[in-house]
């Protein structure tokens, strides 16, 4: 698609430069602010969310032509868009090692 970016190496355009910049900041603010850093992954998965089903959704492919189109990109450039939450045994995993680390 002529649309296709790569957020990994940063080829994205200017708006979407300027968002991940923001984010970015926004993360480092709360660096070390537990509850503060969760409300910013809920901000992202809730925006996430309602791009996909408001936006994503109405623009999909109404031919197979776009639709093979699309496909390919998603193939090489990364695959679907998806936020991942923390699996809850991670977390305990992670807990239980920092504890182990501050004795």
């Amino acid at each position: 698609m002529s649309n296709s970016i790569d957020v990994e190496t940063g080829e994205l355009p200017s708006d979407l430069q300027e968002i991940a910049a923001l984010v970015k900041v926004a993360a480092t603010e709360r660096r070390n602010d537990c509850l503060a850093l969760l409300a910013l992954l809920r901000v992202l998965e809730h925006l996430h969310r309602e791009v996909r089903d408001t936006f994503f959704y109405e623009a999909l492919p109404n031919s197979r032509q776009t639709l093979y189109s699309l496909l390919r990109d998603i193939e090489v450039n990364g695959g679907w868009p998806y936020i991942q939450r923390m699996k809850l045994r991670s977390l305990l995993e992670n807990l239980e090692l920092a504890e182990q680390a501050s004795e």
